[in-house]
């Protein structure tokens, strides 16, 4: 799962780098690694305990709006604050997320002992999905911009 996870992230992160460098990105890529997270997925909801479930499904909803993020490039209305905001995203919430997951899933399986990883684990729940409903808002403002301005 944590490989999986990984890899839909990197290819998200590279089409948001290939964009910037006005190259062409390989859809199939992201595709790709979006449907294997996606099975991956669907597998860890029938066999993951509650708590590592949860992280699972808010860093499910974050790499959601990565891919989203990574499809509205083109639509941007202010493509140089579109591609830094797609590095940020990509680099430091679901980058935490990706952390997140990796620790939970050490954490059940017991070779990651930390004291107080169930009040870390809130906490950094909390900030991930705050982040991703900042993103979703802002993503759905400038694409109604778009479609009005069109």
């Amino acid at each position: 799962m944590n490989t999986t996870a990984r890899a839909y992230r990197v290819a998200a992160r590279d089409a948001v780098h290939a964009a910037e460098r006005h190259e062409s990105a390989e859809p199939a890529a992201l595709d790709a690694a979006k449907e294997a997270w996606a099975e991956e997925y669907s597998q860890a909801q029938m066999a993951l305990p509650e708590d590592v479930l949860e992280v699972a499904s808010t860093l499910n909803r974050a790499l959601g709006v990565g891919y989203a993020v990574v499809k509205q490039l083109p639509a941007s209305p202010d493509l140089d604050r579109a591609y830094s905001r797609a590095r940020t995203w990509f680099s430091e919430p679901l980058s935490d997320g990706m952390y997140l997951l990796r620790v939970a899933l050490r954490h059940d399986l017991g070779v990651e002992t930390e004291p107080d990883f169930e009040q870390t684990r809130t906490q950094q729940l909390a900030v991930l999905d705050s982040e991703r409903r900042n993103l979703e808002r802002l993503l759905a403002t400038e694409q109604t911009q778009a479609t009005r301005s069109a």
